[in-house]
């Protein structure tokens, strides 16, 4: 494997290959430590914005939670769609409190499923809006 040169510099030459295994070992340690915390504020923080399709952004999340789950930090199936849940803007409001009120919880793909489905609808109905402007006769 390939080391790359900024990397190769800050770790010392020892004598076997066990030891130097064991010193990249702890120095990747701390490394995975602050991803986590990085990982985990951006799962937390982030917001859907219409900017790509709730399949996509369900994806992101989804991946942000796998990598979190291969640092050792799980994220449970049913947390992560609270967070997908929670991460939306206020027209999906009717779809959490249809949500809020049925006794089954989704797993994420049946959320994302069901907001595919949202997002479809919502794209038809469309917000609609006319702006009547008159024009006034001064006397």
């Amino acid at each position: 494997m390939n080391i790359a040169n900024n990397i190769k510099s800050t770790i010392p030459q020892p004598e076997s290959a066990r030891e130097y295994l064991k010193f990249v070992e702890e120095r990747f340690r701390s490394a995975d430590k602050s991803l986590v915390g990085t990982l985990m504020a951006e799962l937390t923080t982030m917001k859907f914005d219409g900017s790509r399709s709730m399949q996509n952004y369900i994806i992101e999340m989804t991946n942000i939670a796998s990598r979190l789950q291969t640092l050792g930090m799980k994220v449970d199936d049913s947390f992560l769609a609270q967070f997908i849940l929670n991460s939306l803007p206020p027209e999906y409001g009717p779809f959490q409190i249809n949500y809020n009120t049925i006794k089954d919880k989704w797993n994420v793909n049946e959320l994302s499923s069901m907001l595919t489905q949202e997002e479809s609808r919502l794209k038809k109905q469309g917000s609609h809006s006319i702006n009547l402007m008159g024009q006034g006769v001064d006397k």
